[in-house]
């Protein structure tokens, strides 16, 4: 299961509303790539798919892939707000190493990436 904070829901729930997609679900996924071999990704998806799981988290409907559930399972979605900008930070207890600019991260399952330009 993924869980969001409430500032990570209110964050979300502002933009869907703002972008008219207030009945649309947030995607969360996990593609190959980024230096350290697994990176993260979100978007905003009408619903669930074929073999996908669904979680209704603090008032967000959230999706994940049967592919990224199992480099997702326990994480944990935030959103910072800082002098410096704003944005959304995944915790992941999967994650064995996480490149410093925070979008890839590696499992204990070993996958390489390419050198980080961040």
């Amino acid at each position: 299961m993924i869980t969001l904070t409430s500032s990570a829901a209110e964050k979300l729930q502002g933009i869907m509303t703002e972008k008219g997609l207030s009945n649309h679900a947030l995607r969360v996924f996990v593609s190959g790539g980024g230096c350290s071999g697994l990176s993260y990704g979100m978007t905003f998806s009408e619903g669930a798919e074929f073999g996908d799981q669904e979680f209704d988290v603090n008032g967000v409907k959230v999706v994940v892939d049967m592919g990224s559930i199992q480099y997702l399972d326990g994480a944990e979605i935030d959103y910072i707000d800082s002098l410096m900008g704003g944005g959304f930070r995944i915790e992941n207890p999967n994650a064995v190493q996480s490149c410093a600019c925070g979008s890839s991260f590696r499992t204990a399952a070993g996958e390489q990436g390419t050198p980080c330009s961040h």
